[in-house]
């Protein structure tokens, strides 16, 4: 058999090959993803009451208020940090990603614990005491960042560490915020990967809905 033979076969072959491969197999799991599974195909975005997108349940988002339950802390802002204010500059390398501090870090010592200062201006209150002064019972995820900093979830005993401030805040009963925490927390993966996750904005839009209706 001819080189120019052998030669026509092999880019005929590439050619099929790169179709299949780089057209019809992408198409078709697009096609299918539309099909079995559209909510996630499309990012597992959430909408609002209005059907307005205001976010994903596989991204995190910043929650402070007192009203709501709070999100785990976040090098990144959870992505939503101006570019053009970043003093830290945590969004000069992408989006997500974890501070890499080591336990003994100064930077990270000062976030949790706090620095006193004779200087007002420079002292800072760590996160450990500003959960403990709002009577929340500091568990790890509340103090401790995501390997990724979007991580839309907290466990549910950090939750739960939560319910009296936001039942003196809402005026809602403990009984009532124990169930719809659980109602929002996503079980491990097919029963024996990872652990159980309370997803925030899923719970915190919970909460609107419940006071909003009355159930």
């Amino acid at each position: 058999m001819s080189f120019a033979t052998e030669a026509s076969r092999a880019i005929r072959s590439t050619f099929v090959l790169w179709i299949i491969g780089a057209i019809i197999y992408p198409f078709a799991m697009m096609i299918l993803g539309q099909i079995v599974f559209p909510s996630q195909a499309n990012g597992s975005l959430i909408k609002d009451s209005r059907g307005q997108v205001i976010g994903s349940a596989l991204i995190g988002q910043p929650f402070t208020s007192d009203r709501y339950f709070n999100s785990r802390p976040s090098t990144t802002s959870y992505s939503t940090a101006d570019p053009q204010k970043d003093e830290a500059g945590v969004l000069k390398t992408g989006v997500s990603g974890a501070s890499n501090l080591a336990p003994s870090n100064i930077a990270l010592l000062e976030r949790i614990q706090g620095k006193d200062d004779p200087d007002p201006s420079k002292r800072l209150e760590g996160d450990f005491n500003r959960l403990k002064t709002a009577g929340i019972q500091p568990t790890a995820d509340l103090v401790y960042t995501s390997g990724s900093s979007l991580d839309p979830h907290i466990t549910p005993e950090a939750a739960k560490a939560q319910i009296a401030r936001i039942t003196k805040t809402r005026g809602v009963s403990p009984q009532q915020l124990e169930t719809l925490i659980n109602q929002n927390t996503d079980s491990r993966f097919l029963g024996i990967f990872g652990e159980p996750g309370v997803n925030v904005l899923q719970l915190n839009l919970a909460i609107d809905h419940f006071q909003s209706t009355g159930r």
